[in-house]
């Protein structure tokens, strides 16, 4: 199950009143996003992508590239 699968599911079992919450939340997150610059964007992802990227099978994958 992915972080967004579990993410949903969580909301959904939250009590109705602390939905605006969230959405107030993610709001939030979204306004940060767009006043970013792209290459803040890049270095706040880097980390949360570098589980991926760095697994064997990514490696295996781009080897011929």
């Amino acid at each position: 199950m992915t972080n967004k699968q579990v993410l949903i599911k969580e909301i959904e079992m939250l009590p109705s009143d602390f939905i605006d919450e969230v959405y107030r939340y993610i709001s939030f997150l979204k306004l940060l996003i767009e006043r970013m610059d792209p290459d803040e964007i890049t270095l706040a992802s880097e980390r949360a992508l570098a589980k991926d990227w760095l697994l064997p099978e990514e490696d295996k994958a781009w080897a011929n590239l």
